[in-house]
């Protein structure tokens, strides 16, 4: 089958064998913290000099990361099949990018930026950031809680707060033909509900590719199940091949 329109939802599983970590699994970064401190808009506002710490961590190790076999298939795909491909990601890693991905969409926000509550620029930023990292767009003009000069925080989705770019998500979920869900674990809403809007239009097809299945496993018509650089390039290929 010839396919038009592609869109691939992507979670933590994809990046794991870059030695990112996943979330919710036994030895899942949510394990290790307590998600109200660090990954919500009032864990910051308690301590943003800890949230700091704790994104300049996972930033340094995203520096040493590279996309592995998977990330560079889907660009692969997007670069040689015929179909339109866009990649609406979960991660923050800009792993797909790296790899050489276009059209993506990253509804959790991105790591390697932040973003100034005065004026909502949004910054590339690979180093570390501290409560008193100034906005360099708004310098001493830039105030936040407390007074505080250069107001800067993560640009990444915290939990309580709405995912970007939902609208047009939602007119490419409408109009695909291919849906595939790759690494995710199935319960955090709203992409695991992407499945079911796809399903409610009735004309795509609908995978999942992961470790294990998710807790949405049964409202795919097809799964595969194996680690990511395995099974992702397999299935490409599969495209691949029925598009030639």
């Amino acid at each position: 089958m010839t396919f038009r329109s592609i869109v691939v939802l992507t979670g933590a599983g994809i990046s794991a064998e870059s030695g990112l970590g996943t979330f919710r699994d036994a030895d899942g970064l949510w394990t290790k913290y307590d998600l109200a401190e660090v990954a919500t808009p009032e864990g910051f506002a308690r301590n943003p000099a800890f949230v700091h710490e704790f994104y300049n961590a996972r930033r340094r190790n995203l520096l040493g990361a590279a996309p592995n076999a998977a990330h560079a298939a889907l660009a692969h795909l997007e670069a040689h099949g015929p179909a339109r491909v866009t990649i609406v990601t979960q991660n923050v890693d800009s792993l797909h990018e790296r790899a050489g991905s276009r059209n993506v969409i990253p509804m959790h926000g991105e790591l390697l930026k932040v973003r100034c509550h005065a004026a909502e620029h949004v910054l590339d930023w690979p180093d570390d950031v501290s409560v008193e990292t100034r906005c360099p767009r708004c310098g001493d003009a830039a105030r936040g809680p407390a007074g505080r000069l250069g107001y800067l925080r993560p640009h990444v989705v915290w939990f309580g707060e709405m995912p970007f770019a939902m609208e047009p998500i939602g007119a490419l979920l409408g109009a695909c033909d291919l849906f595939v869900s790759i690494g995710t674990s199935g319960n955090v809403y709203p992409a695991a509900g992407f499945v079911d809007e796809v399903r409610g239009i009735g004309a795509a097809h609908t995978v999942e590719l992961n470790l294990e299945p998710s807790d949405g496993a049964s409202r795919f018509a097809e799964a595969i199940y194996g680690p990511a650089t395995k099974v992702v390039p397999a299935f490409v290929e599969r495209l691949l091949r029925a598009d030639a």
